[in-house]
């Protein structure tokens, strides 16, 4: 007993049929690929993008930890599954390696960065438009701004947009970068991705919306004049619309909602303090002397302020750090002497402080414009020597300083966080976070040479290092052969280190590169060594560990100067008012959304630090910038927030209790699925084990397929062997030669007593026989949608509903000999069957588009009556001024105030008259656009249906 040819063919089909936007099925192969567990919200979040096939998108707006990226990363893997692959994720650009690694590990997915240097490299290659490539591209949003022309020709699939609330500002002409984003993937399927939908005004939801559907509402002013006064207490009429008219095309789910499926553990505080030794302390004034000079040679007029920046930041992490950058810097001074040219110490310092790159990416457009001088007058070269000598003062300064006191501490801290791991139950696991190549060396030297021999491991943007490489070769001797090798060293070298850190090391020591794209749940101990400015990478580098699938409390240990006022108050700003240290949930998304972006918070403390320089000026300016973020949060606001995105929690919790159960149930059958079309078609060529879903590839049975003999496996979190998915190209080979099998009618029998399955529905079908006849439907009208149709009967003629079908063939049967053929009554059956199937299938299709047709029309009529309501809010407006005007020249005192008024008047009154006319030719305007719309919807709704026979059989149930 075994599966048969026509079990094969059946289920190739049923794996790779296309479904209705709205359905679970939809996304089920998906889901069975991706290496993520399983979580209700993400699924319906993915399913509510595009439920409708005339939907442009959607903003998923669930509140911050809940996922987002994966909702995304279902909807595109769904959208690469249908071949659609031109793909572009718009994010920050300190987000970029993130994305990319999170497609790789949880979807199988390629994709490319592009910025400014790969960007040249494409062009140097030949290609016309870096943009059109085969991976998903991923820049960042400054980049995608300076290169609109290039986004704009390409015809996207699909466009995901992160921290979409940058945009929100779109209908401001000031914001260029929205306006510029907007204008580049006007025509694209969209998805916005932002826990911080509406933080200062509604206006914001309506220029998210513009941003995915500019016909959801009507012009800025209309929606203004509607909307303005809505909070959900004086116009609940109003409100109730407003609701009505979002609830297509924004979704929000909360984390309170989502505690029956996620686990949330906690974050605990520590704080390190330390105080500098009289030469640290002397060394720091020097360096903040220096950067306070108004003119300084050694830092570009263009980047001076990141350059500040960053010179701080190295100065905060170790004498180490800073010393080799001020040599650079000098040297850089000595060379402009001698040559009259400007030599960038850039490479020296992207090299010790790996944010550069990014950080520069992100001020480019406060900094870019400002212009640098090409010569130097005798008493600028003065000026020159004079600072290259203080910056030679500085260096030797700081290369005398061999003992940190922030160094020292680091073992105390350690056991600190050791200690409360140990109270937790938690795995002696530390990583420790450096903004510096240099000090993370110096750390390591530190551990290695005390108790932590042998058990460190660096975790940078280049792992040069010996060690590194040591377990980089031994990672891919170990995994060669299997899909856990991308053919990426960067890719498998952080998946090296992190293996390594899991399984060998007790430290991890990291630069900003580990605060992206890698999963740390087995970890529970964060050092902050260096704690950076912006808090949302605090927030992403503690993500790495306080993640889902953490088992621990997650502690989290700051160092902190005391003797510092101002890194004192940055340290109250990001733990009080923040959150970001301790809790459950960390940073909430309305403080986090507050602040914009994480860059514009820092940039106003690095004024701070430039521009303060008594304490009592540093208290003031912070005082400041406090009372600014307690006032951004407007209480009125986050309850509208509150009422308008968010949906009831008994309303919520019943909907994923559906999802949940509707997908455990796809995936079961798709991978039961998957799993006997594997062992029908490899039969010899690999051995199998039922029990745990594995299998062995003896041999490459395709020919010019990069297929890898040894283990396989279905499922999540997938060790030691290839994982085994309807999207791996042995599975894809396989579902498309059963797929073209050639199969004449034969005689199955079913053999269901012998079985150990209970399916009670066919039990009335034992012992009897009958025909059955396998058809593919396919119906093409606003969406594409495959049905397989079975259509079966019995020798006494009683049908088989389909359920019954569906079920006949999860039982094993044997071919019975030679070809049969019904006779014409029994085809004529047959064919009767089918098309009462095939009918009731499209009478549903034709329903459902009937209510996309009416959504839409109804959206259309909405924004018409909103432009016209805007054109009459103009035309009143007119007409109060006339009035007042008349009124003012009644009052006149004097003729010739009274005739300038009067003129005023018929002035006004011809713009009126202007406006009347403008008002007629828009209002046409509307109608026609209105039609345009109509005949493109009416285009999408032309059916078109294709039908293929896939077989015959006569069956038995035995």
């Amino acid at each position: 007993m075994k599966l048969t040819a026509y079990h094969a063919k059946y289920i190739a089909n049923e794996l790779t049929k296309r479904s209705a936007s709205d359905s679970m099925q939809k996304l089920a192969s998906t889901l069975v690929d991706a290496q993520v567990d399983l979580n209700p919200h993400q699924v319906e979040a993915a399913l509510f993008a595009f439920r409708s096939p005339l939907s442009k998108g959607a903003i998923l707006a669930d509140e911050v930890g809940l996922g987002k990226t994966i909702e995304a990363g279902l909807v595109i893997s769904q959208k690469w599954a249908e071949r659609k692959r031109r793909i572009l994720i718009i994010t920050p650009a300190n987000l970029r390696k993130q994305w990319s690694q999170e497609l790789l590990d949880k979807f199988f997915l390629p994709s490319f960065i592009l910025e400014a240097k790969s960007f040249n490299d494409s062009i140097k290659q030949g290609r016309l438009n870096p943009f059109d490539r085969p991976e998903i591209i991923i820049c960042s949003y400054q980049f995608a701004r300076t290169k609109e022309s290039y986004l704009k020709i390409i015809h996207w699939d699909l466009v995901v947009i992160d921290e979409a609330h940058r945009l929100r500002n779109v209908y401001k002409q000031s914001n260029k970068i929205a306006k510029s984003i907007k204008d580049s993937v006007e025509t694209a399927p969209k998805i916005l991705l932002t826990a911080t939908p509406l933080q200062n005004s509604l206006l914001e939801l309506y220029g998210l919306v513009s941003i995915i559907d500019d016909y959801t509402f009507g012009d800025l002013k209309s929606f203004r004049s509607q909307y303005s006064k809505v909070n959900g207490q004086t116009d609940e009429a109003t409100f109730d619309e407003l609701k009505e008219r979002l609830k297509p095309i924004c979704k929000r789910t909360l984390r309170r909602q989502v505690l029956e499926y996620i686990r949330y553990t906690n974050r605990i505080a520590l704080v390190e303090e330390f105080y500098p030794t009289n030469e640290e302390q002397r060394l720091y004034d020097l360096v903040t002397e220096y950067l306070q000079r108004d003119t300084l040679f050694a830092l570009p007029a263009s980047q001076r302020k990141l350059m500040t920046l960053i010179l701080r930041r190295l100065l905060a992490s170790s004498t180490y750090a800073i010393s080799g950058t001020l040599e650079s810097l000098a040297a850089k001074l000595d060379n402009l002497i001698k040559d009259q040219e400007v030599k960038d110490a850039d490479s020296e310092i992207s090299e010790n402080f790996e944010a550069f790159d990014e950080l520069k990416d992100e001020w480019a457009e406060e900094e870019n414009d400002i212009e640098t001088s090409s010569g130097f007058s005798e008493h600028d070269i003065l000026k020159i020597k004079e600072e290259m000598s203080s910056l030679k003062e500085f260096e030797a300064l700081a290369k005398s300083i061999q003992i940190n006191s922030k160094g020292q501490k680091v073992f105390t801290a350690l056991d600190k966080g050791f200690n409360e791991l140990q109270r937790l139950g938690a795995p002696r696991k530390a990583i420790i976070f450096t903004e510096s190549t240099r000090t993370q060396e110096y750390l390591r030297r530190l551990l290695e040479e005390k108790e932590y021999s042998g058990k460190v491991v660096l975790f940078n943007g280049t792992n040069n290092d010996q060690k590194s490489r040591e377990i980089y070769k031994a990672w891919i001797e170990r995994y060669i052969g299997t899909d856990r090798v991308t053919g990426s060293r960067t890719a498998d070298m952080r998946a090296a280190l992190v293996d390594y850190f899991r399984d060998e090391a007790t430290i991890m020591i990291a630069t900003e590169a580990a605060a992206e794209g890698i999963n740390l749940q087995f970890c529970s101990l964060v050092i902050n060594y260096d704690l950076p400015w912006n808090p949302q990478r605090i927030e992403q580098r503690i993500g790495r560990c306080h993640r889902y699938g953490q088992k621990f409390d997650v502690v989290v240990v700051n160092f902190l100067n005391k003797a510092n006022a101002a890194d004192v108050r940055v340290y109250e700003l990001l733990e009080q008012k923040f959150n970001l240290f301790s809790g459950v949930f960390g940073a909430s998304d309305e403080v986090l959304g507050s602040i914009e972006s994480g860059i514009d918070f820092e940039k106003r403390i690095a004024a701070i630090y430039q521009n303060c320089r008594t304490p009592d000026q540093i208290s003031e300016a912070f005082n400041n910038l406090q009372a600014e973020l307690e006032g951004s949060i407007s209480e009125s606001l986050s309850k509208t927030r509150q009422n308008l995105l968010e949906n009831f929690d008994e309303e919520v919790h019943e909907k994923l209790r559906i999802n949940l159960q509707e997908s455990k149930d796809y995936l079961s059958k798709y991978e039961s699925w998957l799993w006997g079309i594997t062992k029908y078609y490899l039969g010899d060529d690999a051995k199998f084990a039922d029990d745990e879903h594995s299998f062995s590839l003896k041999r490459n049975p395709f020919d010019g397929e990069v297929i890898f003999p040894g283990p396989y496996r279905i499922g999540k979190n997938v060790d030691e062997s290839n994982v085994y998915r309807i999207s791996h190209p042995l599975a894809q080979r396989i579902i498309g030669k059963c797929k073209g099998l050639d199969l004449s009618a034969k005689e199955l029998s079913f053999n269901y007593s012998d079985s150990n399955l209970k399916i009670s529905i066919l039990n009335p079908l034992l012992g009897k026989s009958g025909w059955l006849m396998a058809k593919r439907l396919t119906v093409t009208t606003f969406d594409t949608e495959d049905h397989v149709i079975l259509s079966a009967f019995t020798d006494e003629g009683h049908e088989l509903d389909t359920e019954q079908c569906v079920r006949l063939f999860s039982v094993y049967a044997d071919e019975n000999g030679s070809d049969v053929n019904p006779n014409e009554e029994e085809g004529s059956r047959l064919r009767s069957i089918y098309e009462g199937r095939k009918s009731e299938i499209i009478g549903i299709i034709n329903v459902k588009n009937a209510d996309y047709f009416d959504l839409e029309i109804e959206k259309l009529d909405k924004w018409g009556e909103d432009r016209r309501s805007s054109l009459k809010l103009t035309l009143k407006e007119l007409d109060e001024e006339i009035r007042a005007l008349k009124k003012q020249a009644r009052l006149a005192p004097n003729l010739p105030e009274k005739l300038k008024l009067e003129k005023a008047r018929r002035t006004l009154e011809a713009k009126r008259d202007e406006a009347w006319k403008e008002y007629d030719g828009a209002a046409k305007e509307i109608d026609q656009t209105k039609d345009k719309l109509l005949d493109q919807i009416e285009k999408k709704l032309e059916q078109n249906i294709e039908e293929d026979t896939l077989f015959l059989i006569r069956w038995k149930l035995n």
